[in-house]
């Protein structure tokens, strides 16, 4: 029976990056469903009293350094967009508006973003930045940015940010093998040991 493997990420968040990187892999070896869980991680923050670890401006330094070491261990390019940290509400409306109205979108969708922000390095809660990401990526600025506004679309993200709440979240990545949490890209190693079943 296969497992299935829930990733809950914002796209603001470079640990999200860098677990995204090796997720897909990870589950193929495993034969396990990866299951993509966007929320707005400023939601959690609110609703759980967290903040970002660049709130502590030592920590924050370190983090980076950390993150910096990981994406070599990974051998995937990495570094901090323009106007870091950047507001994600548009993006992850957009996003989760693809996984719902468009799905066989979605992946490509995430791969354009999240490449735009962490690879590419640009701010994307530029409009003109966005507009220009997409149309590179093959997709319709005017199309993203009227589906982000979509009542429903709103109201879902807002209700996947709840429903990762309840479930436990406090930041993000976050990822479950059945009832199993592990939080951070650096718990990888215990989220393939699940998956196979240690």
């Amino acid at each position: 029976m296969h497992k299935n493997l829930d990733f809950y990420f914002d796209l603001g968040s470079p640990a999200s990056y860098l677990a995204w990187t090796q997720l897909p892999a990870l589950c193929a070896r495993h034969q396990a469903h990866l299951l993509y869980r966007p929320m707005l991680l400023g939601g959690v923050f609110q609703a759980t009293g967290n903040a970002s670890p660049v709130m502590v401006p030592a920590k924050g330094r370190y983090m980076f350094i950390d993150l910096a070491r990981y994406a070599e261990r990974y051998g995937v390019p990495f570094g901090l967009p323009l106007g870091f940290p950047v507001n994600t509400l548009n993006l992850m409306r957009g996003l989760i508006g693809t996984q719902l109205h468009a799905p066989e979108r979605f992946e490509a969708l995430l791969k354009v973003l999240f490449e735009g922000l962490w690879v590419q390095q640009r701010n994307l809660s530029d409009p003109d930045v966005l507009g220009r990401t997409l149309a590179e990526g093959g997709f319709d600025a005017q199309a993203f940015q009227t589906l982000a506004a979509r009542a429903d679309v709103k109201e879902a993200l807002k209700a996947a940010t709840q429903q990762a709440v309840e479930r436990g979240l406090f930041g993000a990545p976050t990822c479950f093998v059945d009832r199993q949490m592990f939080f951070g890209q650096d718990r990888l190693d215990f989220v393939e040991q699940a998956l196979a079943g240690q």
